[in-house]
């Protein structure tokens, strides 16, 4: 089985595919300063089984494109979906982010939480600053630097899986120079990441092994996710996620 099958059966069946909470999308809403009641419509990038779309479409007079790579994620979502009486506001797209089949200037706000790494977050603004109408929202959280120094250990294990991995300030200057005004920016709490994410998710680890039979490649992938947690919870004081929400101010040539 390819490790994509392998990390999409370990992932589906959790709320969350990365660290976030409805507290902290509902706060990034409070930061946009949108207007709740208005028509919205939204793409929300990399959405995984749905979390912040969900959130999105209970609390927006919106209509949202969920735009996830795994169509497996995209069926739990529209059953999620069907279940809260929101499929009318929902349309899933199974589609890789780096090739959208987006007009330009068709959406009111872009949302994507714990994804845009998969193609980098300057990359990922630059190119999604088209799809924007003139004054529309990007928010997006991204693995943050919360320190100006960080021990070794770290800064090797982040700058080896993620070398785009930097300050906000870093952050902040990319959005600046691709297009957008700084709105808003926030850093994610620590249940974000335990309780939302690696608890639920390390209560499946025997489940998922027992599924796949104990096979090697299942022991690989979460020995994987056991490690980055044993990362976080010694290191946890220098990196998080930084929720970085702007406004469009100019169109970005390719």
């Amino acid at each position: 089985m390819e490790d994509y099958q392998l990390l999409m059966d370990l992932h589906k069946n959790q709320k969350r595919q990365g660290p976030g909470g409805d507290a902290e999308t509902d706060k990034a809403l409070g930061l946009a300063g949108i207007d709740r009641a208005a028509p919205l419509k939204i793409a929300d990038i990399g959405c995984g089984t749905g979390a912040s779309t969900l959130l999105l479409a209970r609390l927006l007079n919106a209509r949202i494109m969920a735009v996830d790579l795994l169509p497996g994620f995209l069926e739990v979502l529209e059953a999620r979906a069907g279940q809260a009486r929101l499929s009318d506001k929902i349309t899933t797209l199974a589609c890789s982010m780096d090739s959208l089949p987006f007009k330009d200037g068709e959406y009111d706000v872009i949302w994507s939480e714990g994804a845009i790494y998969n193609i980098g977050f300057k990359r990922g603004v630059k190119d999604w600053n088209r799809y924007l109408k003139p004054g529309g929202l990007l928010a997006v959280s991204e693995i943050t630097w919360i320190t100006s120094s960080r021990p070794e250990e770290i800064r090797k294990h982040w700058e080896c899986d993620y070398p785009e991995i930097s300050t906000a300030s870093s952050k902040i200057g990319i959005l600046e120079r691709s297009g957008y005004s700084p709105v808003g920016y926030f850093v994610l709490p620590e249940y974000c990441w335990t309780d939302h994410y690696y608890v639920p998710l390390q209560n499946d680890f025997q489940g998922f092994l027992d599924r796949h039979r104990n096979s090697a490649e299942a022991r690989s992938i979460v020995d994987a996710e056991i490690r980055e947690i044993e990362l976080y919870e010694k290191y946890k004081d220098y990196y998080s996620y930084g929720v970085y929400i702007a406004r469009k101010t100019e169109q970005i040539k390719s």
